[in-house]
């Protein structure tokens, strides 16, 4: 009688302080969504891959109840870099740093200086000399700020972090600061200079072609993304493996032995998860079913 009553005691402790079961995620009807569901070729637990925007106003910044049960259920948190690191961070600084001591001033003539430098004091109210040395293709991003119709910008990885720390999920980066910063060493500075003086004479084309892609990403239409990349004149273009195609098939690599071993989280540009050449498309190429969900 003893032995019943431990047993029945034991039993009852594991059922009060059992983890609630976590619903069932639901499979969306079509493919507008931003997060996906990866299973099957001997996966013993699903993995999720969501595509971020890098830059949005904070307000616009929200998450579903089914993309908090999926980081629930992961076992770790995948970006594109680490960023809960305040390595990466700091070495960014570093890393966004021309080579060889080239400054902007040697990338442009005179007359074009002028306008970059102008459009900083002016647009930005920051002295060109603070940034000289800082890759173009890194500058550019300062300009996006001036696109959006906000003052209170974030990131939505900033806020995936937080969400993961919430649940108390390690962080890890699929690449670090010094790849990626390798990535933009090799296009050429000259390059990058002209790209971004190109932003700068377009900002009100830019303005619009943002707030379309931003309506894109908010409505989840990962078909109109495509074609709104594929119709794209950032100058980029002929750099796509570089920025895009090359990683993904390096990230596929990578996600093939982590996700035996535990279910992950991977949150990566939303541009990586679209197209022929897409992480979607390459990880159905390795028999993986991958799934949108609801996600809403």
């Amino acid at each position: 009688m003893k032995y019943i009553q431990t047993l029945l005691l034991i039993s009852l402790f594991y059922s009060c302080n059992a983890q609630p079961a976590l619903p069932k995620l639901l499979i969306n009807k079509d493919n507008n969504s931003l997060l996906w569901q990866v299973s099957g070729n001997g996966l013993q637990q699903p993995s999720y891959i969501f595509g971020t925007f890098h830059l949005m106003c904070k307000n616009d910044i929200h998450f579903s109840n089914q993309l908090a049960t999926a980081v629930k259920r992961a076992d770790k948190v995948y970006m594109e870099m680490d960023m809960d690191d305040p390595a990466t961070l700091l070495g960014g600084f570093t890393l966004m740093t021309m080579k060889d001591g080239k400054t902007l001033e040697q990338l442009y003539n005179d007359t074009e200086y002028k306008r970059v430098r102008q459009f900083f004091l002016d647009s930005l109210k920051t002295s060109l000399s603070f940034v000289a040395r800082m890759k173009p293709f890194f500058l550019e991003a300062l300009l996006y700020p001036k696109m959006m119709p906000c003052k209170t910008i974030s990131g939505v990885e900033e806020e995936l972090v937080r969400l993961a720390k919430t649940n108390k999920k390690e962080i890890r980066g699929l690449e670090t600061m010094e790849f990626q910063a390798a990535v933009f060493d090799s296009i050429p500075y000259e390059e990058q200079a002209k790209e971004l003086l190109k932003s700068i004479d377009s900002m009100e084309s830019n303005r619009k072609s943002f707030d379309t892609m931003m309506q894109v990403y908010k409505n989840q239409q990962l078909n109109e993304m495509e074609n709104l990349f594929s119709k794209s004149e950032s100058g980029m273009e002929s750099h796509q493996d570089l920025l895009l195609n090359n990683r993904n098939k390096n990230w596929v690599t990578q996600l093939k032995d982590i996700m035996k071993k535990n279910p992950v989280f991977v949150a990566v540009g939303a541009g990586h998860l679209v197209g022929e050449k897409g992480l979607i498309a390459l990880l159905r190429k390795e028999g993986y079913t991958v799934q949108p969900l609801q996600n809403r």
